[in-house]
């Protein structure tokens, strides 16, 4: 009689179909949330996808307490971060992003088709602080490390 729980209890599959796009948003993207607690009973995570159109930008923001994982499917990204979005790095297919908590960030499609990612966080709050008064710096600094372990060049 046990295992019959997991019948309902257990895996969830979530089709591209059934994402739920009536989740916080930030201009300049749409998000579209597949995991959370209302939709599976996740406990601890949030996962869904991110579309931002071509050469489109959201505004800054930042997410509070909750970290984020980006995994790029298609596109090319530029995130900007920092006080004043002073730092900036690209991402392609197949690469992932790590948004510490707090930390004000923009994501930029830098090409000329959409650009499609997957969002993991690690809380189930919709948390989307968008900030209004942030004086971007013109020329951002180029980041190209990945951990003290594997530089990039």
């Amino acid at each position: 009689m046990s295992g019959a729980r997991w019948r309902h209890d257990g895996v969830h599959v979530v089709r591209s179909s059934d994402l739920d796009s009536a989740t916080a948003q930030t201009p300049g993207m749409t998000r579209a949330a597949a995991i959370t607690a209302a939709r599976v009973g996740a406990e601890s995570l949030w996962a869904g996808t991110v579309v931002i159109e071509p050469l489109a930008q959201t505004g800054a923001h930042h997410h509070g307490p909750v970290e984020s994982v980006i995994y790029v499917v298609t596109g090319l990204a530029r995130m900007r971060w920092g006080d004043r979005l002073e730092y900036v790095a690209d991402a392609g297919p197949g690469d992932f992003i790590h948004v510490p908590p707090y930390v004000p960030h923009q994501e930029i499609n830098a090409g000329d088709s959409p650009l499609s990612c997957v969002l993991v966080r690690s809380g189930q709050e919709p948390v989307v602080v968008n900030l209004v008064d942030v004086d971007a710096v013109a020329d951002p600094e180029i980041v190209r490390w990945v951990d003290d372990l594997h530089p990039r060049g």
